[in-house]
């Protein structure tokens, strides 16, 4: 189950990822557009996704969370697993740079709730007061419509373009690079 709060909203909290959320996490694996954007190539098995938690996400450079809907009465701490309900993965890597980079991921049972929104936003709000960088950056697969209706509500403007770098359901695509600055963060 996910880990104490780090940031809360409206609708959603964001939760530190523990080893026993790697079911959770491994559905993202099985989603081809979701590996894509965590650049993955094919799925993983939940053995897989366990080195993945103690592994890469553990790094000092990497801050992953769960963005969960909890109930009016869960714990700031560890809830139990009818308290909070996992909804959505985002990880930041490379925090400690002047360009982290964002991912995340809706599980599909959630997508249309606005989760993906507020996840990311969350995410920001917290890597750019925690981590001060200058600027984050997202990188949005050609034909992942959701994501990039996401990356522009949080405020994420298109910097550039690498034509056909990705190869995904059969077709190499576009991958555009969306930027946020401080400074557009804090002026909203």
């Amino acid at each position: 189950m996910p880990g104490p709060i780090v940031e809360a909203g409206d609708d959603l909290v964001l939760r530190t990822v523990e080893r026993e959320d790697a079911e959770f996490v491994q559905r993202l694996f099985a989603d081809p557009w979701a590996r894509v954007g965590f650049q993955e190539h094919g799925h993983k098995n939940h053995a897989e996704v366990e080195e993945l938690l103690e592994g890469d996400l553990e790094e000092r450079d990497t801050a992953a969370y769960l963005a969960c809907v909890d109930d009016d009465d869960a714990p700031w701490g560890h809830p139990e697993e009818d308290e909070t309900t996992p909804v959505a993965f985002v990880a930041v890597t490379h925090v400690d740079r002047d360009r982290p980079g964002v991912n995340h991921w809706v599980a599909p049972a959630f997508r249309g709730e606005g989760y993906g929104v507020e996840a990311l936003s969350l995410a920001v709000d917290t890597v750019f007061r925690t981590y001060d960088p200058n600027t984050i950056g997202v990188e949005v697969v050609a034909g992942d419509e959701a994501t990039r209706e996401h990356v522009e509500a949080v405020g994420f403007v298109e910097e550039g373009r690498n034509r056909e770098v990705l190869f995904v359901e059969g077709e190499y695509r576009d991958v555009y690079q969306y930027g946020l600055l401080h400074e557009e963060w804090e002026g909203r």
